[in-house]
């Protein structure tokens, strides 16, 4: 294949490239005009990362031609060949772009009118007769579009750019709130730093306090209309669902047969030798999966097999494709798997290793000596300390909490809820933690009144605990290493209350495991020979006889814990079994041989976690004669004269690209997901809504999961009592970060 020869740099060192589709040919666009694209043209970017791993994404304007978008797929085909094949491929439809492309611009992305056919060019400019008008939008991924400079184009809801060469001026609407003030001033210091060379003045206006500049160049000004909702309310209950296809002859007359009519998919699906699409149609997007041994001309042709399933299925023409080669997936694609295992994912227990070369996340191993100082590692791991602190536990009994005896810490019953309370000091503060433990066998009541308590003991404490909510079996590691060495034993069904214990089966199955943070649960399980795994130890009660089973890949922590397990099974001495010598007995205990978990895999994977903002804001609501569109099956809220929604999964939005702290808006509910566990952030600012209905959007959220994640735990967390399991994940943290107004730090850079 013949190759341009700007592809000649391509890749070569980590970041963002971005060339301009210009009379069918390629053209390099200068690093600091990055993020400003003509509707009229179309792109090519690539990103490569330090791996090196690369991302190519075609850009369609939404008035370019048919010529320019058939040259920008010919040039992203040529690129992903230049590059081996290995690339993610992305098809990007302007005001439609992907979260990985908007996460390359923090500082939004401008569309300017006009292209390279009507004489528009991409230069950095000291003219100072520039005259044009910007419309920002968007709490997270920002866009501003150039739209005709006239009152006529503003609204009170929203932020302006009004740019007059040496003077730019920020018009905020009466309506708009602090944050939405905070990412227009982003885009506005990208005007003048990138585009302007720094020469220009800024200064932020308010409604209605326009200078004589402003006047001169708009006129006089009239009445402006209220601003609308940011997004139409919309129903995504299916937008997790999938349907996995094997195309054939994607270069011919492509044919799709069905392999999976509903997701989670299995990953063996996924044949080395095809090339499968993954229709996620119903969220606006599309999945191309190319095997590695596919022959070439039908992983060459993949994008367009996806532009052809997308008008056979009469998807919008702004749908998303991705491109992906078998090895580089996506987290977006790999969700809709049940089972997702990675290629270097099987290097054995305990030891560290990495996710396959696109992974941006590299696993720190655990060392407690070190918790305090790094918050990685802690973060990682789920660790605020090595759980020596001061532990406090009650059942929900009656509707009240009961004191648990101590002695029997550690030990929690299926049929029960527990609030276990966790003290501990933290840069010279005392910090707490308030664990609701809900069993699976636990009654309504329960499940309510543990709730209940729990807002009752926080409110106690005057609200600075962080409340995790756990549900058996997805025990997180620093609740398991409370209990001062001994492993944390889970009965699957029965209570601890006093002349409350249901009878036990005769054949009883722990299951002991040990978390990276080497802390160690003991689960009961159904006693079959199903639940066996190579990796861990057992320990199996029959009418007679207790037999420990030692599984290849188990730990000597492991066999402590279960010898423990043994002392207060009682049934005398244990009985030592190693895998692959067990004798007749043991099989016939458990009911028979079946087949059981033999892969030596690892106990954790790190998955790059994901940050969603939850926010019900709708606008001001004016009490006058008129309307207001309301959305039919939606509750609201009228708090003095503004109108808030009920929240749903749907108002749910992803933070793109590498989050930091200043992307947590104090005035709503963010969601923090690093797969094993869920983070609900309140922000101080955030409304009564926001604040009440968070913990059903964090549980809908994992309902929704299309992996099939079920029960993670759940922490919530107030802003400024932050631990360090989630300032982890954010890099450099500040904790005087909201000391002073976001607002007012910006402004100081105007």
């Amino acid at each position: 294949m013949v190759f341009h020869k700007e592809f000649q740099t391509a890749g070569k060192e980590p970041g963002l490239q971005v060339w301009r589709v210009e009379k069918m040919d390629l053209k390099p666009v200068l690093k600091q005009l990055h993020g400003n694209f003509f509707t009229g043209d179309c792109y090519v970017l690539l990103y490569t990362t330090a791996a090196p791993s690369y991302y190519i994404h075609m850009w369609l304007g939404s008035e370019s031609s048919q010529d320019e978008k058939g040259a920008a797929a010919i040039f992203t085909t040529q690129l992903d060949d230049f590059l081996g094949g290995g690339p993610v491929q992305f098809r990007e439809v302007q005001n439609n772009e992907s979260l990985t492309f908007l996460g390359y611009f923090k500082s939004g992305i401008k569309y300017k009118q006009g292209g390279v056919a009507s004489g528009f060019q991409h230069v950095v400019t000291n003219d100072m007769n520039v005259k044009r008008l910007l419309h920002i939008k968007g709490r997270r991924a920002i866009r501003a579009t150039e739209v005709d400079m006239s009152w006529s184009s503003f609204n009170r809801g929203d932020c302006f750019i009004i740019d007059l060469g040496k003077d730019i001026f920020q018009w905020c609407g009466s309506e708009c709130n602090s944050f939405e003030r905070l990412k227009a001033s982003q885009v506005a210091i990208d005007v003048r730093d990138n585009e302007r060379n720094g020469r220009a003045t800024l200064l932020m206006i308010e409604e209605g306090g326009e200078p004589q500049a402003v006047i001169d160049a708009l006129g006089p000004k009239p009445n402006i209309p209220a601003g609308s909702a940011d997004d139409e309310s919309v129903d995504r209950s299916n937008q997790k669902k999938g349907v996995l296809y094997m195309i054939s002859d994607a270069a011919g007359s492509m044919k799709a047969s069905v392999v999976a009519q509903t997701s989670p998919f299995k990953q063996e699906m996924l044949s080395s030798s095809e090339c499968y699409i993954l229709d996620n149609g119903v969220d606006s997007k599309i999945f191309i999966w190319k095997g590695p041994s596919a022959n070439t001309a039908e992983r060459n042709a993949a994008m367009k097999a996806a532009e052809q399933f997308i008008k056979e299925k009469k998807y919008p023409k702004h749908t998303q494709v991705q491109v992906l080669p078998g090895g580089g997936e996506t987290t977006l694609f790999k969700q809709f798997f049940c089972n997702w295992k990675d290629k270097d994912q099987t290097t054995g227990p305990g030891q560290a290793y990495s996710l396959g070369r696109i992974a941006r996340v590299v696993q720190v191993p655990f060392d407690s000596s070190s918790l305090h100082t790094n918050k990685t590692m802690a973060a990682q791991h789920g660790m605020v300390d090595d759980g020596s602190g001061k532990v406090q536990v009650w059942r929900v009994e009656d509707g009240d909490q009961v004191p648990v005896d101590p002695s029997s810490y550690g030990q929690f019953y299926g049929g029960d809820c527990y609030l276990v309370l966790y003290s501990y000091r933290l840069g010279g503060r005392e910090q707490h933690i308030i664990y609701t433990w809900q069993g699976l066998k636990c009654t309504q009541d329960e499940l309510a009144a543990s709730a209940f308590l729990t807002v009752r003991l926080d409110d106690s404490m005057g609200g600075s605990p962080v409340q995790v909510r756990v549900t058996q079996g997805q025990e997180p590691a620093h609740l398991m290493s409370l209990f001062k060495g001994k492993p944390m034993v889970i009965h699957l069904g029965g209570t601890s209350r006093k002349g409350g214990q249901s009878r036990v089966g005769s054949t009883r199955l722990f299951h002991i495991r040990q978390s990276s943070t080497r802390a160690t649960r003991a689960v009961e399980v159904e006693p079959s020979a199903a639940f066996l795994n190579t990796n861990d130890v057992f320990v199996l009660k029959s009418s007679n006889t207790v037999f420990l089973w030692r599984g290849v890949g188990a730990t000597e922590e492991e066999l402590a814990a279960a010898q423990y397990v043994t002392s207060f099974l009682g049934g005398g001495s244990a009985t030592e079994v190693s895998e692959g010598k067990e004798p007749a007995g043991f099989w016939s205990a458990l009911g028979g041989k079946k087949e059981y978990q033999t892969s030596r895999s690892l106990q954790k994977m790190v998955k790059p976690p994901r940050l969603f903002g939850c926010s019900n804001k709708t606008g001001r609501l004016i009490v006058s004669r008129g309307w207001i569109s309301l959305s039919v099956g939606m509750e609201y809220f009228l708090v003095k004269d503004t109108l808030y929604s009920s929240l749903s999964l749907s108002q749910a939005e992803e933070v793109p690209g590498d989050f930091n702290q200043s992307d947590l808006a104090t005035d709503d509910v963010m969601l923090l997901d690093t797969w094993d566990q869920i983070f609900l952030w309140i922000g101080n600012e955030a409304n009564e809504v926001e604040r009440t209905g968070s913990a059903k959007i964090a549980k809908d959220y994992v309902d929704s999961d299309p992996s099939g994640r079920r029960g993670i735990a759940i922490t919530t967390i107030k802003q400024g009592m932050e631990p360090p399991t989630f300032t982890g994940w954010f890099q450099a943290w500040d904790p005087k970060l909201w000391e002073t107004d976001p607002l007012e730090r910006i402004r100081a850079r105007f």
